[in-house]
């Protein structure tokens, strides 16, 4: 049986950059704020002196999150500078879309469109530029506002966020799914084929501008 403080670091994995806060990780974990706040400060021990361990516990703003050390920033770096992998998943296509359409939106919103967890494919985003946190939503918890960059504009060739696609058809004219969610990938999301499209081609120009 899992101890309180693997759950603990388990939560904060899946919760991602948006983290958790101290009321959601008692009510998670059945525990009282006294007791997180011990749980948290052995787990925070543990990972500063494990020297396996690549991650760190913060407590910022009533959040409690999970980030990469300073030790390994570099070779961290080193994955996003160098583009690895060089295609976008499918799952980053997706969040990178509803982003795209629903902006500012918060990852529970994402989630709840998607029906997954988004943590992962939205720190890839982020490492990559595509998208940025630009504010927090005024709800409780105060979860991260995500929106696109102007380096999403230019990544894809758009010059502003009108250029893209009409998607107006993929929405059954607001109406929902049986399961309260949105279908925004009915055919297999055309904006997401629409945007591995521009990447391919982003690709080709590359190749050819080497070769020049």
């Amino acid at each position: 049986m899992a101890t309180k403080i693997a759950e603990l670091k388990a939560l904060l994995y899946v919760a991602g950059d948006n983290g958790l806060t101290e009321h959601e990780l008692c009510q998670l974990l059945q525990i009282t704020s006294p007791a997180l706040r011990e749980l948290s400060q052995k787990l925070a021990q543990h990972l500063n002196q494990d020297e396996f361990e690549g991650l760190q516990l913060k407590h910022i703003e009533n959040q409690y999150k999970l980030l990469t050390k300073s030790e390994v920033s570099s070779v961290v770096m080193t994955y996003f500078q160098d583009d690895l992998p060089k295609a976008l998943s499918q799952s980053a296509f997706e969040i990178l879309s509803i982003i795209a359409y629903r902006q500012p939106i918060t990852r529970i919103e994402i989630d709840e469109l998607r029906g997954v967890n988004s943590s992962g494919a939205l720190q890839t985003l982020i490492w990559r530029g595509l998208i940025a946190v630009e504010g927090k939503k005024d709800v409780a918890g105060r979860p991260n506002l995500y929106v696109t960059t102007p380096y999403f504009l230019q990544y894809f060739g758009y010059q502003s966020l009108s250029q893209l696609p009409d998607i107006t058809h993929f929405e059954s004219d607001g109406e929902e799914t049986p399961a309260g969610q949105i279908d925004l990938f009915e055919s297999k999301g055309k904006m997401d084929n629409d945007l591995s499209r521009m990447e391919n081609q982003k690709n080709l120009t590359d190749e050819e501008n080497n070769n020049e």
